[in-house]
């Protein structure tokens, strides 16, 4: 099965909050990819807004985007512009 990462630097201003961590997770499960989320060694399911929120991660981190499954890269291409799009988030 085919395993996808990427680092990805966290660029919105509130980082990793309740409602980045919510848009991530929605989008998450649309795809049957399981989609894991990595932060300074702690691990995260994507579609878990909680584990998302317990990574804590701020504006300038670096986080690892793991995919895996059959649309694993059209799941990191989408999360990838999420982070590029800032969360549509308005600074």
């Amino acid at each position: 099965m085919k395993i996808l990462k990427k680092e990805l630097i966290i660029t919105n201003k509130l980082g990793l909050h309740a409602r980045a961590a919510t848009k991530l997770a929605q989008l998450s499960m649309k795809f049957q990819a399981k989609i894991i989320i990595e932060l300074e060694g702690k691990q995260a399911d994507a579609s878990s807004i909680m584990a998302l929120m317990l990574l804590a991660g701020a504006k300038g981190k670096s986080v690892k985007v793991i995919t895996q499954g059959e649309d694993a890269e059209q799941a990191l291409k989408n999360i990838t512009q999420l982070f590029t799009d800032k969360f549509d988030e308005s600074e």
